[in-house]
């Protein structure tokens, strides 16, 4: 049963990836008006006439529906068949964070929706996304699960200090997304033309859209170095191999972060925008799960 559950689990956490990348790819594209104000019909009808912005919309809804019900499923086996606590939270929190995320996509179609509160929906679908993979990973390895008697053995290497480094730039980063997915929602991406520098200014006037890019990307600096702080203390001390392994390749996705982000800047008004903003939105859930992971790996080892 366990084996089923974490494939189970698995498919869950690879579809709410999809769902994310696939709402990332509504908003880049400003599909969300594609099915009108109806939900969860789309202009009136089940199956809807087709355009492109129709599509894309429908078949986000259609991919959220889906996993819906896989995250419901998990959840009730885990509770019925797997009584861990870890396992429990996380499937606990999967299924919160999907009915919040899919509460906010109705309410964006039938009410016109601020752009802090939109940018929030990113921010719950990133959160689902890491609670189903989180909850893979404790099925898939007992030794993540915190309390496990193995894990109570182990000596102590990991100090408060650098658990508290991580989990700040855990709660750090979600702040740099949601900074992001406001960028995105209040059309702000031109704001800054050119890269590192914001219109040919080291430190631009702190307005408009101008101001909200450049304050997302002295955020991402900071987010870099921290990150790169996790990186090096990691290599100083004795970690432990999967320790040392998710910080490198955490520091690996915040560089490729943000060179993205250059990409995105160099790619407005071309017709690699798109592709551009869609790297970039795949890069930051990956590196948020790999903060999540490593704050799970160092949660029950400090000293």
């Amino acid at each position: 049963m366990r084996s089923l559950l974490n494939r189970l689990a698995w498919i869950t956490s690879i579809g709410m990836f999809l769902v994310l990348i696939m709402g990332t790819l509504v908003t880049k594209t400003g599909s969300s008006a594609g099915c009108g104000k109806d939900w969860p019909l789309c202009n009136g009808k089940f199956i809807p006439d087709y355009t492109l912005s129709s599509l894309i919309e429908y078949s986000h809804r259609f991919v959220t529906g889906i996993e819906g019900f896989l995250v419901l499923g998990v959840f009730i086996l885990v509770i019925l068949k797997f009584k861990q606590r870890d396992a429990i939270i996380y499937a606990s929190s999967a299924l919160f964070f999907t009915i919040v995320q899919a509460v906010l996509g109705a309410l964006a179609v039938q009410w016109p929706q601020s752009a802090p509160v939109l940018a929030l929906h990113f921010g719950f679908s990133l959160l689902a996304f890491v609670s189903t993979l989180l909850l893979a990973l404790v099925l898939q390895d007992a030794k993540l699960i915190a309390g496990n008697k193995r894990a109570a053995s182990t000596p102590k290497t990991i100090t408060a200090g650098f658990r508290r480094l991580v989990w700040f730039t855990w709660v750090y980063c979600y702040v740099v997304v949601y900074v992001g997915a406001f960028v995105r929602h209040t059309n702000s991406s031109g704001g800054c033309v050119g890269w590192p520098l914001c219109n040919g200014e080291l430190v631009p006037e702190i307005t408009g859209a101008q101001g909200i890019v450049f304050v997302h990307r002295l955020a991402a600096l900071a987010l870099f170095g921290l990150i790169a702080m996790i990186a090096y203390s990691a290599k100083g001390n004795k970690q432990g191999e999967r320790n040392h392994f998710v910080t490198q390749w955490s520091f690996y996705l915040v560089s490729m972060q943000v060179l993205s982000g250059a990409f995105v800047t160099f790619a407005l008004g071309t017709g690699w925008y798109l592709t551009a903003g869609m790297i970039h939105a795949l890069i930051i859930a990956c590196l948020f799960g790999a903060l999540s992971y490593l704050g799970v790996l160092v949660r029950s080892k400090s000293n």
